[in-house]
């Protein structure tokens, strides 16, 4: 007698023990969180634009003296770097510069030369006074994106690396200018006269720059 095949069965399918991750979850920015972006790029180019055309302006005059001029060879150095770094992120999001662009190149010149020639301690002093703004200007900035970045996480929402990227570049870029307001209160900022009545007009001066630097 022919023997009857011998029929094997398939092995049962296991189920799949490794659950497909979701993607995450992306938010498109808001109209009014797209316009902070954009003005915030556009002041910051603006303002770093400025710190190097002082500091450019007052070093032939602080170049004769060396404990002047080593700090302030450094922070230009810093500030060029802030510089480029807001150029390289307006052409990448293509947000246009300030259109008063040409004239805070005269002021700040302006400021640069004139501090200068009113002694070392004004031109320190005019540091003291710029790195104050800009120091609050830049904590105000951190504090709008940690507020967007907490609303998304609470949310459920994926922040992505770009957002984090530009906050922590806000940090460090805020922390190099604080160091150079203790450069220039180390540097005898405080000696110069009228050092309220400076120091006050030039606060005055940036707070004003950098609102007409967000608007227009």
């Amino acid at each position: 007698m022919r023997p009857s095949p011998i029929h094997i069965s398939p092995p049962a399918r296991q189920p799949c023990r490794f659950k497909q991750q979701d993607a995450p979850k992306r938010k498109a920015l808001t109209k009014e969180q797209r316009d902070f972006l954009s003005s915030a790029l556009r002041v910051n180019q603006s303002g770093e634009l400025a710190a190097t055309l002082i500091y450019s302006a007052q070093t032939p005059c602080s170049s004769r003296n060396t404990r002047t001029s080593d700090p302030m060879k450094h922070m230009y150095d810093q500030e060029e770097g802030h510089l480029k770094t807001f150029n390289a992120m307006l052409a990448k999001h293509r947000i246009r510069p300030s259109a008063l662009y040409p004239l805070w190149q005269v002021m700040a010149t302006g400021l640069g030369w004139g501090t200068a020639m009113m002694g070392r301690e004004a031109a320190m002093a005019c540091t003291e006074a710029v790195e104050t703004e800009i120091g609050d200007h830049y904590n105000n900035q951190i504090r709008t994106l940690l507020e967007i970045i907490s609303e998304w996480e609470r949310d459920g929402y994926d922040v992505g690396d770009e957002l984090k990227t530009f906050l922590s570049t806000l940090r460090r870029i805020r922390d190099e200018e604080l160091e150079h307001l203790d450069h220039a209160v180390e540097h005898d900022a405080k000696k110069a006269e009228p050092h309220w009545l400076l120091t006050g007009a030039i606060r005055i001066g940036c707070r004003g720059a950098i609102w007409v630097s967000e608007r227009v």
